[in-house]
């Protein structure tokens, strides 16, 4: 089969070289990221030298990423890799970025010419009889009378010729958007982990109250025993025997409704790493002592490390490309095409000469009259990238805020962990001291209630301090936005 000719292929090769001239212009805005205004330093970090936070290092000993290893936790570790391999939403996020992707390859597509071939061949006859069987060729000879055979290969390019960059400001908006959607799931990972890590702390806290509960309901049971001997020795009277009963009841109420609690985050652990709460059993362990140091960065570089703020920037640059897209409208399109093919009735003869048929030229098009409708979505795009700045800057805001919550929350429980641990001891002391009193006749067992009744509230609040200063830890790292930065958007 022979090649097209010469005659056809010098045209295409011309409309190319000219098409890439025509197409130097792009309508339309060039990007440029949207101003916002960040503070010199996070106000709540400036603390006295007794409570310092530390600069944000990079860890070399750990997986680029891998916050949550500061906790020195295996079992949260081992708990945290398990969600960006099973967390259902992580995998929508995935396949949404995946569908983003596969767009902006269809988008680059439209930059190019689209080929097609097409062959075939019919026979057809007059209404005289006839017989059709097959020939040596691979095609068909003729048996009767009134019957021709007709064969037909051909080939054709069409190339829409981006004059305005109309199609460059499409690749442009979706390829913002695609990045805009990997910074989302970037988003969904550093929740997912963030999530999982305060609901491992809820349930170790829940760990620590049930620890402290079984201490504390020992203790009430001995003082109950110690009551009830009093008053079988006379001691005592009935009365005191029944507020002991009281006072290790309610503790055990309230150990049973920290089972309640620590069921609910355990399940809750079960949904982030993609399984059902029946397959998963976390054995109860101590709720960790060690805070880690806070790390702390520039305002201006928390540009650079959210992902929201990375998702948002991008929808920014999306829309402000739509707006060259629908400016191009304004303009009249240019499509080239060209075919070569041969139409024969013999299947020998398919592109001989004489056969041979093939065609090219320009086409224009352009609207002249819509009655406004493309004013309109133009004025839409500006409204839409408008509407696209105020969400980015309200996102920076947004973070900004967050950063300082939680700077101010570590700084404030680091200040009172030295005066519940100190409340803690005493309460404790004041206990131990109104039982003492108590066996030896000093003093009422109303006074040993109240005491023990403050010992457990202080012990109590000491834990959940802990759990608190923990996860607003975890906040803090999700606030700063993880061990993720914008250089890890896909360029493509």
């Amino acid at each position: 089969m022979r090649m097209f000719p010469t005659l056809c292929v010098r045209p295409l090769l011309i409309g190319a070289v000219a098409a890439s001239v025509l197409s130097a212009c792009t309508l339309g805005p060039d990007y440029h990221r949207p101003s916002v205004t960040a503070p010199v330093a996070f106000k709540e970090a400036e603390v006295p030298t007794s409570h310092p936070w530390r600069e944000a290092q990079p860890s070399d000993g750990i997986d680029r990423g891998a916050w949550w290893a500061m906790f020195n936790d295996p079992a949260l570790d081992g708990l945290i890799r398990r969600v960006e391999v099973s967390n259902q939403n992580l995998a929508a996020a995935a396949a949404a970025y995946d569908a983003a992707r596969a767009l902006v390859d269809q988008s680059r597509s439209a930059l190019f010419p689209t080929i097609s071939a097409n062959a075939g061949g019919t026979r057809a006859s007059g209404g005289r009889s006839g017989q059709v069987v097959s020939g040596a060729g691979g095609g068909f000879v003729s048996s009767g009378d009134g019957a021709q055979n007709r064969f037909q290969a051909n080939a054709s390019a069409a190339w829409e010729i981006d004059l305005w960059g109309r199609l460059r400001r499409t690749l442009e908006a979706n390829r913002a958007t695609a990045q805009a959607s990997a910074a989302d799931l970037a988003n969904a990972k550093l929740s997912a982990q963030a999530q999982l890590a305060t609901a491992y702390f809820t349930l170790r806290g829940a760990d620590e109250q049930a620890r402290l509960l079984n201490a504390t309901v020992a203790a009430y049971k001995r003082a109950y025993d110690l009551a009830q001997n009093r008053y079988n020795a006379g001691v005592i009277a009935r009365a005191d025997v029944i507020s002991a009963e009281t006072q290790l009841r309610n503790a055990e109420a309230q150990l049973s409704d920290i089972g309640v609690g620590r069921a609910q985050s355990e399940h809750a652990i079960a949904l982030l790493v993609g399984t059902s709460p029946a397959e998963l059993a976390i054995a109860p362990a101590q709720l960790a002592t060690a805070v880690p140091a806070a790390p702390v960065i520039a305002p201006s570089a928390l540009l650079e490390r959210r992902p929201d703020i990375a998702s948002s920037e991008r929808a920014v640059a999306a829309a402000n490309a739509q707006i060259g897209v629908t400016k191009a409208a304004f303009f009249p399109s240019l499509n080239l095409s060209a075919n070569y093919g041969s139409n024969t009735s013999s299947i020998g003869d398919l592109f001989s000469a004489g056969t041979n048929v093939w065609s090219f030229g320009p086409t224009f098009a352009m609207t002249l009259l819509d009655a406004g409708g493309r004013k309109a979505r133009v004025r839409q795009a500006r409204a839409t990238h408008a509407q696209r700045v105020a969400l980015y800057r309200q996102t920076v805001l947004t973070a900004f805020q967050q950063v300082e919550d939680q700077l101010a929350a570590l700084r404030i429980y680091a200040e009172q962990a030295d005066i519940r641990e100190a409340a803690a001891a005493a309460a404790r002391r004041s206990e131990e001291l109104a039982l003492n009193r108590y066996q030896a006749g000093q003093v009422d067992f109303t006074t040993v209630i109240t005491a023990q009744t403050q010992s457990l509230a202080a012990q109590q609040n000491l834990i959940n301090l802990q759990r608190q200063r923990l996860q607003s830890s975890v906040a803090l790292v999700q606030a700063l936005g993880g061990g993720w930065t914008a250089a890890d958007l896909p360029k493509g």
